[in-house]
């Protein structure tokens, strides 16, 4: 029997930063960059995963170059009681980043901190929505869908030594020819064949009118200034910008957290 004036406990679950403890954080694995406009469109990137999604905690780590780093952030949450914490890599091919330094990082992480469950979600490409994304860029540069059937575009990568992305960026370019691009050619900005202004040049022999260059990264740096280069170089009509916080690609990013979420309950670092 209740004594008078005794009143039950009401349990509240742990806050961190007015989301809940037990809920799996996003963290957004961002290569990082001596280019301040890279970690800036990270930033801007990680914001409007935050509007989109009120209810998530979304944090943003760098593996090189800016602060705070991956291992700094993942230290930080597991300090302040999260258990759940989904990687994921902004990446949009399958290469050395997401096959060796981030399931190290992330491994060494799950080392220091035990109770921390780590999941880390698949690389960003392929998608149609990244395709849908880099659309909507040619546009804002200037294109309009009826210009689709006359332009050759240049999907330009900022390129890899690993076969399968590679492969992944010339699968990309043939199944985007077939949504009514007069043609598409892949181009590579570094450690690949061909560069930007090659892969421009080739459609001009071809007798394509109109050239588009549409860069294939997240954000800008080193490689999509290059890419640019190129484009002028060769006297591209159009050049699209970077992926940047595109609404489709922040749509892509939710959708491969909501894939990744755990079903069960485990520790360690987890691939989806």
């Amino acid at each position: 029997m209740r004594r008078p004036g005794h009143r039950h406990a009401v349990h509240r679950p742990t806050l961190v930063q007015g989301h809940p403890a037990h809920e799996p954080v996003l963290l957004l694995v961002a290569h990082g960059s001596r280019d301040p406009r890279h970690a800036a469109t990270m930033h801007a990137l990680t914001r409007r995963l935050r509007s989109l999604r009120p209810g998530t905690r979304v944090e943003c780590g760098f593996l090189d170059f800016n602060a705070p780093s991956v291992s700094q952030v993942l230290d930080r949450l597991a300090l302040k009681g999260v258990r759940d914490v989904i990687a994921l890599p902004l990446l949009l091919t399958r290469a050395f980043h997401a096959k060796s330094d981030i399931p190290s990082v992330l491994s060494e992480a799950s080392v220091r901190h035990p109770a921390l469950r780590i999941r880390q979600a698949g690389v960003l490409g392929p998608s149609p929505l990244l395709t849908d994304a880099l659309e909507r860029r040619l546009y804002e540069a200037g294109l309009t869908p009826a210009d689709k059937s006359s332009t050759g575009v240049v999907l330009a990568s900022a390129g890899s030594s690993d076969p399968e992305a590679i492969a992944a960026i010339a699968h990309i370019a043939r199944e985007w020819r077939h949504t009514g691009w007069c043609a598409v050619r892949p181009a590579f900005a570094s450690a690949s064949l061909p560069r930007t202004e090659d892969a421009v040049r080739a459609l001009r022999a071809d007798g394509v009118r109109r050239v588009a260059v549409a860069p294939y990264v997240i954000a800008p740096g080193r490689l999509p200034d290059r890419i640019a280069a190129g484009a002028r170089e060769a006297g591209a009509d159009i050049l699209a910008g970077v992926l940047g916080p595109a609404p489709e690609l922040a749509r892509l990013l939710l959708e491969r957290f909501d894939a990744s979420l755990p079903t069960r309950a485990g520790t360690g670092v987890r691939a989806a």
